[in-house]
């Protein structure tokens, strides 16, 4: 990645965070939709959009929800960031599960038993 696909990625990063968070209501409702992380292309063509999805446990149906309406996403996305770009790159979206993973591996490790200290090795 360059300097410049790297600050376009955060720009789209940004700006669709804030489309999610204001102006998707209408379209999902209640739900909880962040942008993660964005990675895209060096001729700034594509965007690859990586989403965490709380408050509903069928996320691949959200997911498909949100490819139903990538190119309302994409005109909103274009009216905030419109006037930095010449071309506001095609979305792709993406389903990011490290934070459940994350979590996931938090709860195994503190359901692991510990080992009771050994107080004469604590003596020497």
């Amino acid at each position: 990645m360059t300097v410049r696909t790297q600050q376009v990625a955060r720009m789209i990063q940004k700006a669709l965070g804030e489309v999610f968070l204001k102006e998707t209501k209408s379209l999902f409702g209640e739900i909880f939709i962040t942008v993660t992380h964005v990675e895209v292309t060096l001729d700034l063509g594509i965007a690859k959009v990586y989403v965490s999805v709380m408050g509903i446990q069928d996320k691949a149906k959200i997911l498909t929800k949100v490819e139903q309406y990538k190119n309302k996403m994409r005109g909103l996305l274009g009216h905030r960031i419109g006037k930095k770009l010449r071309k506001v790159p095609e979305l792709r979206f993406y389903l990011d599960d490290s934070v459940e993973y994350a979590s996931r591996i938090d709860q195994l490790l503190s359901a692991l038993p510990t080992p009771p200290k050994n107080r004469e090795k604590d003596k020497v």
